[in-house]
Parts: C-alpha cells; structure tokens; sequence
C-alpha cells in the first residue's frame, strides 16, 4: 500500500510542469511585495499568503486527478448549472461591495462566484468545440455557443461587474476563433456585438459605467472626478522610469493617490516601484506562463484537452491585457484584477485551480501516448 502511493505520488509529482510553476512564484512574490510596501498594513499581505496558499494546495491536488470525467455532457451540464445557480443565488443573498452585488460574504473573507463562472464557461466551451469543430463553420453552433456564454455574461452585467463580464465575451470569442470560425461568420459576430453594445449603453449600463467609457475615449475631461482612477494611475506608470522609484517608495501609492492599488490598479503601483526594466521582466514571466500553458494544450490527448488548455490560456491573457490596459489608460476602468498578482482569494483560486486541471491532463496524457504506443503495435 506504502509503495502504491509513493508511485502515484512520484507520477503527480513528474506531471506537473515545474517550470510554469516556478515562472509563477517570481510573479506572486512580485504582488506580495508590492501589496505590502505601501499598504503599511499587513492584513492584505496576511490574508494573500493565506489564498497563496490554499491556490498551491488545490494546484498540486488537482494535478493527480484524472480530469477525462470532464469530457461527459452531464458533468460538464452540472459544472455550468451550478456557475449559473450561483450567480443567480447572488442578487438574493450577496453582499455589494462598491457598488456591484457580486460576493458572497464569509466573515473575514468573501467569494466572487464570477471568477469560477470564467472557468465552468471554457469547460462547457471545450466540450461543445471538441464535438463539432469540423461544423464550426455553420452558424448554429457559433449561436449556442454564444447563448451559454450570454447567459453568463447578462447575470455577471447585471451585478453590475463589466469587466468580468468582458472577460466571458473574451474567452467565448477567442475560443470561437481557435475553433475556426470563417470571415463572415466572424464579421456578423462584430456587428451582432456593435448592436449589443448600443443596447447595453443605452439601457444597462450604469452611470459610473458610462463615465468611464468616456473617460477612456477623452482621458483629461474629469481627471477629479470619474477620470481620477485613470489619471493616477498612468501617473504611477510613467513616473518609474527605466529602473523604479524603489520597493516603499512609489509615492502615488504610499501617499493614497492611487486608489484600490492591492486590487485593480496593483500593476501600476508595481511600475512605479520597478519601472519599465521591471515590467519587462514581469511581461516576460507571464509569456513563459502563457507559453507553458499552450504547450501542454497541444499535447493534449484529445481535441478536449487542446481546447480547454487554450481557453485557460485565453481567460489568463484577456485577464492581463485588460487589466494592464486600464492601468496604462488604454482601456477603459473595468474593476478587473491583474491574474496571480493582485489581492483577492476568488481569482487566485481559480487561477490554480484551472491550471492545476491542465496538470492533471498532462498526467494522464503520458499514460494514454503509452497505451496507444501499445496498440499500434500489438496492431490493435
């Protein structure tokens, strides 16, 4: 019994890709410190190392689980259901927090039930893919596939919380796109989505949502009001220079210029302590995730496990580019975290627990390569 678990513990352990993990650690320690040099307050810091923590343990856990039960419709109809139950469950017994009815509240922690909502979509969105992506070409499924995501998208919208809601749309349309979508399919999906966003402008979005959409097309109109989110923040970014300011020494965030910079804005406050040397480093630890995660995608045994690791690999980009973009102001404010880096439990346990997925599809995919060496040559 001894030596049987020490065998499915050395086979877990040589499933995980280590360098992906080590890429990752450099990037947390790089939240970590940033959250704890201006916060002046540890409690951020303690409770992150507490996430940190929990996120390892369910990525290693994850990893010695054969995942192939994800391929069956009625665990993958079970996943989405209880995402959408979840988010529905919300407007009756969340909490709101500035502004949006969007967690669960736990005592000293809360739960924000859209980040799973992220991952449930790719699985739901690999299996659908992985059954027709040769009739990806007929409109039908770029419609069903879309209705799942919309479901998602108007109840996460309505909370109100628009930049998950753009991070559903992000990871529908890029898996939409590596499925192979044509032209002009692709073409009618833009001009469907220009008449959605017409619609949503005039009749969902709330105040502050417009406010920031046009602070983003004209970033100088209310840099003391709406704009002031924005304004700072690029502030932030451009005064670090080439080499930073110094860990503890980032004035806009030290002095509470900043705002939210544990959450939404942690990339900035990180630019004016690193400057852009820094960020490069930080831009180039996150390509070697990404990388890593495509990686182990295209060795994936089946079209499932190709696709599920591309979508992970979406959601973790849409999530980064997002964010940076609206720390830069090149994007509008959306209330996004930075991935791995910024404070918070819900995304970083996700995070993990997607990656930790993969894993546990990287474990299985040397034992099913094995068993088709096998056959092929026992001629089966």
């Amino acid at each position: 019994m001894t030596e049987q678990v020490k065998k499915i513990a050395e086979e877990g352990i040589k499933g995980v890709d280590w360098l992906l993990f080590l890429a990752l650690i450099p990037i947390l320690g790089a939240g970590l410190v940033t959250m704890n040099s201006f916060t002046g307050n540890e409690v951020f810091f303690d409770r992150q190392l507490i996430w940190i923590a929990l996120s390892v343990v369910i990525f290693f856990s994850f990893s010695f689980i054969d995942f192939r039960f994800l391929r069956r419709t009625g665990v993958v109809v079970l996943i989405y259901g209880l995402a959408t139950f979840l988010l529905i469950t919300l407007f009756a017994v969340g909490h709101t927090a500035k502004g949006a009815e969007s967690w669960f509240s736990l005592g000293l922690f809360a739960v924000q039930p859209s980040d799973p909502a992220k991952l449930a979509l790719v699985i739901l969105l690999a299996k659908y893919f992985s059954r027709r992506h040769v009739e990806i070409a007929y409109f039908k499924h770029i419609f069903i596939s879309g209705f799942y995501a919309f479901i998602l998208f108007v109840l996460i919208l309505a909370e109100p919380d628009f930049g998950s809601a753009m991070i559903i749309f992000s990871i529908w349309l890029g898996m939409v796109l590596v499925s192979g979508i044509s032209k002009k399919h692709l073409l009618a999906v833009f001009a469907v989505g220009l008449v959605a966003f017409s619609g949503l402008w005039f009749y969902a979005f709330k105040p502050y949502q417009k406010a920031r959409i046009l602070n983003f097309v004209h970033p100088l109109t209310n840099i003391s009001g709406s704009g002031y989110n924005a304004y700072q923040s690029t502030i932030a970014v451009g005064s670090g220079g080439l080499l930073g300011k110094g860990v503890g020494y980032g004035t806009q965030s030290r002095l509470h210029f900043l705002p939210e910079h544990q959450t939404d804005f942690i990339f900035a406050a990180f630019a004016e302590e690193w400057g852009f040397v820094g960020v490069l480093i930080l831009f180039f630890l996150f390509g070697v995730v990404i990388w890593r995660i495509l990686l182990n995608a295209m060795h994936g045994v089946s079209n499932f496990e190709i696709l599920y690791g591309t979508g992970v690999a979406i959601y973790i980009m849409a999530h980064l580019l997002i964010n940076v973009g609206m720390n830069m102001g090149i994007l509008p404010v959306t209330g996004l975290v930075a991935p791995f880096m910024s404070y918070g439990g819900s995304h970083l346990l996700t995070e993990f627990a997607g990656l930790g997925i993969l894993m546990g599809m990287r474990r299985y995919r040397r034992a099913a390569h094995k068993e088709l060496m096998k056959n092929e040559f026992l001629g089966i």
